[in-house]
C-alpha cells in the first residue's frame, strides 16, 4: 500500500512540476517570441485554464497521499526532509491559491476586456509566481532526498 501511495504522490508532483516547467521555460517564451499580445494572451489563458485543472487535481492527490505517508511514521521519527517537504508543499499550495484567486482572475478579466498592457502585467506576475513555486518544488525534492 505504501508503494502505491508513493507512486500517486510522485505522479501528482511530476504533473504539477512538469507543467510549471513547461509553461515558464518553454511555452511562455515561445508565445512571446512568436505572437503579439492580442493573440498570445488569450491562448495563454486557454492553456492555463486547462493546466490549472491539472494543478488542482495534483494538489488533491498530493494531500490525499502525502498525509497518509507522513502519518505512517511517528512525527519525531520522520526524517527532517519529510517535514521540510511537507512545509514547502503547503507553501506551494498557498502560492498557487494566490495565483488562482488574484493574478489569474485579473488576467482573465484583462484579456476579456482587451486590455493588453494590464493582461501582460498579470501574466508577468503569474509567471514569476510559477517560477518561485517551481524553485520551491525543487528545494522540497532536494530536502526529502538529502535531509534524512
Amino acid at each position: 500500500m505504501r508503494n502505491l501511495l508513493l507512486f500517486f504522490h510522485l505522479a501528482g508532483a511530476i504533473f504539477w512540476m512538469g507543467g510549471m516547467a513547461f509553461m515558464a521555460i518553454a511555452l511562455r517564451p515561445a508565445l512571446h517570441a512568436q505572437l503579439p499580445p492580442p493573440q498570445r494572451l488569450p491562448l495563454a489563458v486557454l492553456v492555463l485554464r486547462r493546466f490549472f485543472v491539472v494543478v488542482i487535481a495534483s494538489i488533491a492527490l498530493l494531500l490525499a497521499t502525502g498525509v497518509p505517508l507522513l502519518l505512517q511514521v511517528p512525527g519525531a521519527a520522520a526524517p527532517p526532509g519529510w517535514h521540510a517537504m511537507a512545509a514547502l508543499g503547503l507553501v506551494m499550495m498557498l502560492v498557487f491559491g494566490h495565483i488562482f484567486f488574484s493574478p489569474w482572475r485579473k488576467l482573465q478579466r484583462a484579456v476579456e476586456a482587451g486590455d493588453w498592457p494590464d493582461a501582460g502585467q498579470r501574466m508577468n506576475l503569474l509567471t514569476l509566481l510559477v517560477k518561485i513555486n517551481l524553485g520551491l518544488g525543487w528545494v522540497a525534492i532536494l530536502a526529502v532526498l538529502l535531509w534524512r
